[in-house]
Order: C-alpha cells, then sequence, then structure tokens
C-alpha cells in the first residue's frame, strides 16, 4: 500500500468537522428572527417563578409558536398574551415592546404582578387595538400618553393604583369601545370630550374617588350598552338626557351620592336590562314608566329615600328575573300585578312601610325563590298558596302584624333552606313538613303564640344550624333528637313552657354557640356535660327551676361571653373555674341560694361590662379583686347576701362603674373615699349595712338620694344632723372620768390637749394663706387641679396681668411663632422666671438661664396638660385627645372655651358634671334627647371621654381598652336587661 492512500481520510475528515461546525455557527447565529431574539431579551428584566416563558427557545426560526406569541400571516408578531402567568418586574425598564414588535396589535399583561408607571413607549404602538393592564401593581397618574393611539378599541388597567383625573385627551380615541377602568384611585370628574366616544360601548369605572354630576354629555355615546360608575363619590340628580342611549342594556350607579328623583324618562332606555341605583339617596316616588321596560331583567333600588307606593306597572316587566326596593319609606299595599311575572326569582319589600295582605297572586309565582316582605305593617294571614312554590329557597315575612296558621304543607314541596316569621302573631302548631327534604338550615319563629311540641320532622332535620323559637307557648321536654343536630349552633327556646331535665347529651352538640333556655320549667341539675360545649358563647338558662350546684365543668366553656343563671336555686359554692372564662362580658348569678366566698378570681374577668350577684347567700369579705374590673360599666351588684367586712377601697378604680350595689348586707366600717371620687357613678346603694363615719362629701354623692344610705347606724350625709354616734350617752349623777380607769383618764386628757394645740396651728396656718397674695392668678379660680404624679411643677413669680403688659395684651408684635398647639408670644419680664402650669388659656414656659419667657396660647384644646412641662407626646397624650375629640362629638362645643367657663371643654364638662342640674343638659342641643336609650347612651361615651381625659395620664386607660368600652357602651344602650325586683340592678 502506498502512504498516499494511507494518509487520504485526514482532510476528509477534517473537512466535514469544519462543516459540520459553521453549520451550527450559522444555525444558532441566524436561526431565531429579530422579533424573537427581543423577546428573548424580554424575559431576562421579567421575573418568571413558575417558569411560564421556559418554553421560548432560541433555536427556533420564528417566535410564533411560542406560549401567548401570536403572529400574522407573515410571521410578523401581532399579539402578546402573557396573561395570568405570575410574572413580576417594571415594564419600564424594559426595551420598547413597541418599537420592537411594530406590528403589535394585541397587548395583555393582565393579572400579573408587574409594577411602575404605565410606560411611556406604549404610545408608539400606532397599531394597537387593544392594550389589557388590569391586575397589576401599576402606580402612576392617569396615562394621557395613551390617549395618542387612535387605533385603540379596548383600553383596560382596572385593579391597579392609578391616580388623579381622566385626562380631557380621552375624547381623541374615537374608535375606542370598551374603557375599564374600576378599582383604581381616580379622582375628579368625568371629562366632557367624552362625547367624541361614538363608539364607545362599556364604560366600567366603578370603585373609584370620581366626584361631581354624572356628565349630560356621556349620553351622546350613541354605541353606549353598559354604564358602570357604582362605588364612587357622584352627586347631583340623574341626567334625563340618558334616555337617548337606546342600546343602553346596564345602567350600574350603586353606591355613590346621587339624590333627587329617578326621572321618569328612564322608562325610554327600551333595552335597559339591568338598573342598579341602591345605596343612594334618591327621594320622591317610584316612576311608574319603569313598567315600559319590557326587557329589564334586575331592578335594585334598595337602600334609599324613596315613598309613595309601588306602581303597579311593575307588573309589566314580563322578564324581570329580581325586583328588590327594600329598605325605602314606601308605603300603601304590595300591588298583586307583580304576581303577574312569570320568571321572578327574587322580590325584596323590605323595611318600608307596606300595608294590608299579602296577595295571593304571589302564590303563581312558581320561580320564585327569595321572598322577602319583613319589618313592615303587613297584616292577615299568610297566602295557602305559598306552600305550592316549589322553587322557594328563603322566605322572610318577620316583625309584621301577620296572623292566622302557618300554611301546613310549607316546605313539603321546595327546598326550604331559611325561614322567618318570627314577631308576628301567628297561632297554631309548628307545620311538620318545613325540613322534608333536609335543606333547611335557618328556622325562626319566635316571638308569636305557637303552641305544642316541637315536630318530629324538625328534631331530625340535620341540615338546620339556627333554631329560634322563643317567645311561644311551645311545652314538652328537651327533645332528645335534638343531639344528633350536629350542625346545630344556635338552640334558642327561651320563654317558652318547656319542662323537664336537661339531658346529658346536650353535651354532644360540639358547635352550638348561642344556647338559650331561659323562662321556661326546667328542673334538676346543669349536667356536667355542658363543659363540652367549648365553643358555647352565650348561656342563658335563667328563671328556671334547677338546683345543685354549679358545675366546675363550666370553667372549660372558654369562649364564653356571657354566662346568666340567675333567678333558679342553686346552692353550694361558686366555683373558682368561673374566673377562668376570660371572654366573659356579663355573668349574672342573682337570686339562687349560693354560699360561701366571693372567689378571687372573678377579678381575672378584664372584659367584664356588668356583674350581677345580688340575692344569694354569699359570705366573708368582699374580694379586692374586683377592683381590677376596670371594664366594669353597668352594673356590680353584690346586695342582699351575707357579706361582711369593709368596703375595699380598690372599687374606687372601677371608674366606668355607673351602678354600685352593696345594700343589704353586714359590711361594718367607712365609705372609702375613692368611691365617691367615682365620676360615673348614677347609683350607690349601701343601705342596710353597718357602716359608720360620713358619706363623701362629692358631686356625685350629693345628687344621690339617702334612702342609699339608709339603715347604718353610724352614717351620717353631709349638711344634715342625724348621724347617730356609737358612744352611750353620759348618764346622770355619774362622773365617768371616776368611773373610768386612769389609764383612761390619762388618754382623754392628752386627747384633748393635742386636739386643741392642732386647732389653734391650723387656724394659724389658714389666717397666714389668707394674708399671702398668690404671685400667678390662674385663669379657672386660683386652685391647682389634683394630681396624683409628678408632671406638674409651677413656679410662683409672675400674674395674668404681668404677662398682659410684657406681650402688649398679647398683639401680633410680640408673636415670634405658630403652630399646631397654639401661638408663641415673647414676653420680657422685669426679673425671675418660672414654669406656670394654668389650665386656661395660657401656658407659660421656662427658657432657663434667661430672662424672657413665652406665653403659649390658642387652639390648644386637644393637648394634654403634661404636655406643656414635659414637652413630651406619648401614648396618654393620644388618649387625652381622643377624649377631647369625644367630647367634641357629645357637646356640640369646640375644645377650646371662654374663660368664664375653664378656658377648655373639658373643664367646662367637669363643671357642669358638677352643678346640681342633669346631666342631659351637657349634650348636645340638636341631639334628640327625647328616648332614654339616647341618654343613657350618650352618658356611657361621656364617662369614657372623661376616662381619657383624666388628670393624670396614669389614670387613662390604653386605646385597646377604649375601643373595648366603646362597644361595651353600644351593646349596652341597644340591650334591655332583666330586671329583678330584689336583688338585680336594672
Amino acid at each position: 500500500m502506498m502512504p498516499s492512500q494511507l494518509n487520504s481520510p485526514i482532510p476528509y475528515n477534517l473537512f466535514c468537522l469544519v462543516f459540520l461546525m459553521l453549520y451550527f455557527h450559522f444555525v444558532f447565529v441566524i436561526s431565531l428572527n429579530q422579533e424573537g431574539a427581543f423577546l428573548l431579551e424580554f424575559t431576562k428584566s421579567v421575573i418568571d417563578p413558575d417558569n411560564n416563558l421556559q418554553g421560548w427557545n432560541s433555536l427556533d426560526l420564528t417566535p410564533c409558536n411560542w406560549k401567548g406569541v401570536g403572529c400574522s400571516t407573515n410571521l410578523k408578531v401581532t399579539s402578546l398574551n402573557l396573561h395570568g402567568l405570575n410574572l413580576s418586574g417594571s415594564l419600564s425598564t424594559t426595551a420598547s415592546i413597541c418599537h420592537n414588535l411594530p406590528g403589535l396589535v394585541v397587548l395583555n399583561m393582565s393579572s400579573n404582578f408587574f409594577s411602575g408607571p404605565i410606560p411611556k413607549y406604549l404610545d408608539e404602538c400606532h397599531n394597537l387595538e387593544t392594550l389589557d393592564l388590569c391586575t397589576n401593581r401599576f402606580r402612576g397618574e392617569f396615562p394621557t400618553h395613551l390617549c395618542k393611539l387612535s387605533t385603540l378599541r379596548l383600553l383596560y388597567f382596572c385593579e391597579n393604583y392609578i391616580f388623579g383625573e381622566i385626562s380631557r385627551e380621552i375624547g381623541n380615541l374615537t374608535l375606542l369601545e370598551e374603557l375599564v377602568i374600576y378599582s383604581n384611585n381616580l379622582t375628579g370628574t368625568i371629562p366632557v370630550s367624552i362625547r367624541e366616544l361614538k363608539h364607545l360601548k362599556v364604560i366600567r369605572a366603578g370603585v373609584n374617588y370620581f366626584t361631581g354630576p354624572i356628565p349630560p354629555e356621556i349620553s351622546e355615546c350613541e354605541s353606549l350598552e353598559l354604564l358602570g360608575l357604582a362605588q364612587n363619590r357622584f352627586q347631583g340628580s340623574l341626567p334625563r338626557e340618558l334616555q337617548k342611549l337606546q342600546n343602553l342594556t346596564n345602567l350600574i350607579l350603586w353606591q355613590n351620592f346621587l339624590s333627587g328623583e329617578i326621572p321618569p324618562e328612564i322608562g325610554n332606555i327600551s333595552n335597559l336590562e339591568v338598573i342598579a341605583l341602591h345605596e343612594n339617596s334618591f327621594s320622591g316616588f317610584l316612576p311608574k314608566e319603569l313598567g315600559k321596560l319590557s326587557k329589564l331583567k334586575k331592578l335594585y333600588i334598595y337602600t334609599n329615600l324613596l315613598n309613595g307606593t309601588i306602581p303597579r306597572e311593575l307588573g309589566n316587566c314580563s322578564s324581570a328575573l329580581e325586583i328588590d326596593l327594600s329598605e325605602n319609606g314606601l308605603s300603601g299595599t304590595v300591588p298583586r300585578e307583580l304576581g303577574w311575572i312569570p320568571c321572578l326569582r327574587l322580590l325584596h319589600l323590605f323595611e318600608n312601610f307596606l300595608q294590608g295582605s299579602i296577595p295571593k297572586e304571589l302564590g303563581e309565582l312558581t320561580q320564585l325563590r327569595n321572598f322577602d316582605l319583613s319589618i313592615n305593617i303587613l297584616t292577615g294571614s299568610i297566602p295557602l298558596e305559598f306552600q305550592n312554590l316549589t322553587c322557594l329557597e328563603e322566605l322572610q315575612l318577620f316583625d309584621n302584624d301577620l296572623e292566622g296558621h302557618i300554611p301546613f304543607l310549607i316546605g313539603y314541596n321546595s327546598n326550604l333552606s331559611i325561614l322567618d316569621l318570627s314577631a308576628n302573631n301567628l297561632v297554631g302548631s309548628i307545620p311538620p313538613y318545613l325540613c322534608t327534604h333536609q335543606d333547611l338550615i335557618f328556622l325562626s319563629l319566635g316571638s308569636n303564640r305557637l303552641f305544642g311540641n316541637i315536630p318530629f320532622g324538625l328534631k331530625t332535620c340535620k341540615s338546620l344550624k339556627q333554631l329560634m323559637l322563643g317567645g311561644n307557648l311551645l311545652t314538652g321536654s328537651l327533645p332528645v333528637e335534638l343531639y344528633q343536630l350536629q350542625n346545630l349552633s344556635s338552640l334558642e327556646i327561651q320563654q317558652n313552657r318547656f319542662s323537664g331535665f336537661i339531658p346529658p347529651g346536650i353535651g354532644k352538640l360540639g358547635n352550638l354557640k348561642r344556647l338559650l333556655l331561659s323562662d321556661n320549667y326546667f328542673f334538676g341539675q346543669i349536667p356536667p356535660e355542658i363543659g363540652n360545649l367549648t365553643q358555647l358563647v352565650a348561656f342563658n338558662i335563667s328563671s328556671n327551676g334547677l338546683s345543685g350546684g354549679i358545675p366546675h365543668d363550666l370553667g372549660k366553656c372558654i369562649r364564653l361571653q356571657r354566662l346568666d343563671l340567675s333567678r333558679n336555686q342553686f346552692t353550694g359554692s361558686l366555683p373558682e373555674e368561673i374566673g377562668w372564662l376570660v371572654n366573659l362580658e356579663l355573668l349574672k348569678l342573682s337570686d339562687n341560694r349560693i354560699t360561701g366566698e366571693i372567689p378571687s378570681t372573678l377579678g381575672s374577668l378584664d372584659r367584664l361590662t356588668e356583674l350581677q350577684m345580688g340575692g344569694n347567700l354569699f359570705s366573708g369579705a368582699i374580694p379586692v379583686e374586683l377592683g381590677q374590673l376596670t371594664t366594669l360599666q353597668i352594673a356590680l351588684n353584690i346586695s342582699h347576701n351575707r357579706l361582711s367586712g369593709t368596703i375595699p377601697k380598690d372599687l374606687g378604680k372601677l371608674q366606668m362603674l355607673e351602678s354600685l350595689y352593696l345594700n343589704d348586707n353586714q359590711l361594718v366600717g367607712e365609705i372609702p373615699a375613692s368611691i365617691g371620687e367615682l365620676l360615673s357613678l348614677l347609683v350607690c346603694n349601701l343601705s342596710n349595712n353597718n357602716l359608720e363615719g360620713a358619706v363623701p362629701n362629692t358631686p356625685a354623692f350629693q345628687k344621690m338620694d339617702s334612702t342609699n344610705f339608709a339603715g347604718n347606724n353610724g352614717l351620717c350625709k353631709s349638711g344634715s344632723y342625724h348621724c347617730h354616734s356609737t358612744i352611750p350617752s353620759p348618764t346622770p349623777n355619774r362622773n365617768w372620768i371616776k368611773e373610768s380607769s386612769s389609764r383612761a383618764k390619762l388618754v382623754t386628757i392628752l386627747s384633748g390637749a393635742i386636739g386643741l394645740v392642732s386647732l389653734f396651728f391650723i387656724v394659724g396656718i389658714c389666717w397666714a394663706m389668707m394674708r399671702r397674695q398668690p404671685a400667678f392668678v390662674s385663669l379657672e379660680d386660683a386652685t391647682r387641679p389634683d394630681v396624683e404624679d409628678n408632671y406638674y411643677f409651677p413656679k410662683e413669680g409672675f400674674s395674668y396681668n404681668d404677662l398682659l403688659v410684657a406681650t402688649g395684651n398679647f398683639s401680633e408684635d410680640a408673636v415670634i411663632g405658630r403652630g399646631a398647639c397654639g401661638t408663641v408670644y415673647k414676653a420680657v419680664m422685669a426679673d425671675g422666671e418660672a414654669h406656670v402650669g394654668d389650665f386656661g388659656l395660657a401656658k407659660l414656659i421656662d427658657f432657663p438661664h434667661s430672662k424672657s419667657m413665652s406665653a403659649v396660647a390658642g387652639s390648644y384644646g386637644y393637648i394634654a396638660p403634661e404636655y406643656a412641662y414635659t414637652l413630651k407626646v406619648t401614648e396618654k397624650c393620644d388618649i387625652y385627645s381622643f377624649g377631647v375629640v369625644l367630647l367634641e362629638l357629645i357637646t356640640g362645643k369646640p375644645p377650646v372655651q371662654c374663660l368664664e367657663q375653664g378656658g377648655d371643654l373639658v373643664t367646662w364638662v367637669r363643671r357642669s358634671i358638677q352643678d346640681p342640674g342633669p346631666t342631659s343638659e351637657i349634650f348636645d342641643s340638636r341631639l334628640d334627647l327625647s328616648q332614654r336609650s339616647t341618654i343613657e347612651e350618650m352618658s356611657l361615651v361621656l364617662k369614657i371621654a372623661l376616662f381619657c381625659t383624666s388628670t393624670s395620664p396614669l389614670n387613662r386607660p390604653t386605646m385597646r381598652e377604649v375601643i373595648a368600652m366603646m362597644i361595651d357602651a353600644r351593646e349596652a344602650a341597644v340591650s334591655s336587661p332583666s330586671q329583678s325586683p330584689t336583688a338585680e340592678s336594672p
């Protein structure tokens, strides 16, 4: 073989290798077109945690098959749809999409997490027709630059953080068909240039802050089909010009401030299908022209100020599916013509002033599912035709004057889930077929005159969650079948005639939150299984014949907020586990036979607003821990017991307490001065004890009747001479000195001598103080307020007249600065320097080592007193300011008052309370105080305000406590707690 033949394959193999390298290099470099290369570069600036764009391959010739990319026939990108790919980043930092994709028609970046401003370069997309940026985190002002896109048909940037006003340039988008910009922070009015958008079909601009009237020019958008401006702040009337919009199908304007009458011209918009005008302030009559809208499907005009009658012409709305006219002032009768609407499935007319009977024609609405006529003045009986409504799911007729029987077969032919017929005058028994199809969830038949037992079909209704039958004449025992209803969360059968034991099976209702069994004839003991109801929030078993001890297991119901065991025959001691129920707001144990001491653990119930324990056999001392119940507000009643010892001074910490009942016990000692200082106290009954000494001479006690202190032989009230001395009267012809021991004689003589010396000493001090002229005269009455801390250190040396002279009667020439807390004046004094604390108009601030002083005066009414001396803003300062705001709301007065009234609102209120007049004179004269409930609620808020404006910061509550007290005050004002003629306070 020749050597040349052996070496010939080498050049050939080398040639193949070079060819392959050149080929792959060629493919890698020039296979992907320019638009694809840009998109690959675009991905580098986008955060893609789910790798949704991982399939964008650089080896492809074009990006046309990539996810979210669409191309034309000439392989140019026309659509980029990245909707919902969990992408984030800022589009403003990327290269211009429009410049690199010139043929782009659709750009959809919606439902991602893009942030930053809407990119300026988007105005370069000269072929763009659809721009969807909804549901992102874009910020910035309204994108006026987008108004240059003359080809744009769909513009969406809803659910972002865009602010500012809609630019008048919006009128340049003459081809625009849909404008969807809801859920942003847009403000201002809708520009009149909107009239130029003749092709506009959809406006969705709800959930913004638009103001002003709805422009009549919007009626020139002749193609408009949907007008959605709900949840804004539009004002004024509904433009009559809207009748020009003959293509309009949806008029969505709810939750604005629109007012005036609903124009009758609305009946001329013949294609209307949805009218949503609810939650506005429309008044006047409901236009009968609505009956001309034969295509109308949904009519929502609830929560307005409409009056007059419901037009019978509404019966001509043959396509209507839902009609809601509730929460208005409509009167007259329910038109029977409403029964002519064949497909009606929802009819809500509740909370009006409708009268007369329910038309039986409504029983012909075979598609009716939701029917609510509650809170009206309807009379007559429930039409029997209702039991034939096969689609009926919710029927609510409560709070009317209906009478007669409940239709026997109601629920038999339908999947009834909610039935509320409470607060009527219905009689007869509970129908047996209410839960035939096991769909019933809510049943309320309370406050009627129903009798008989609970039907078996209801006892075994496993779908039932709330069963409310209170206030009837029902009889029988607590059904054992009820314990199988595992979904039951509320069992309310109070004020009936049920009797028998409470079976242990009650503990199987693990989801029960409300158990109200009061005012029946139950007897026996509370089963310990009650402790299994760990979800229980309210437990009321008062006014029955129950006996035995209160089970310790009750302490396991840690979610309890209201516990009422009063007016029974419970015996034994009170379990200390009751103190574990830290969520309790109401505890009533009165009128039983409970013995032993009051557990000190009750002091842990720091949310308690009312404690009723009167009429029992409690003994021992009053626990000092009760003074820890600082949220007690309505009443503390431990009267009619066998309590002994002294009254704990810690009860003076209950600064919100309104009523204190300690009467009819065996208490001794004096009344603590701290109780007399409770400004909130309206009633303090201490009668029939063994108390002695003087009743505290405080404004609260001065207003109370003397009967609150009667029956205490050693007690006297200031200003009277009915104090009965406990020292026996001297007997004639007997020398007490001779009969007493020598030690007694010595003590008596020394006591008399010390008393005389002390008397002379006190008289001398008073004489010296009267001769002394004060260096600074306070603007109130020259007295310092009592304080309990070290925040105040006023110095002497200057009078108010000195300040007037030094500042030129507080002239403008002496002003050196103004701020949020007042005005600073320069006052050059003759000599000396001082901190002067006066709670009137002027505050003095001392500059050390200088004879210049500044008087701060003016709008300081919100500032806590200690700020003038510490110059420190604390949480307690904020609480004080909040209290002043509350006083403003209550009194209708500004925080700064004239000098004759104390100089500030807090001082004026405290002085007014001390006056003998009624407290109600403090309240704003514009309030209607004819209702007792209003006065009570205002009084409770007044106490909270005074608590917040306590002179000492140490006595002010936290904001969390203030909120809790205000919530409790509201609940207390609207509730009407039961009363006991003997022991339980009103």
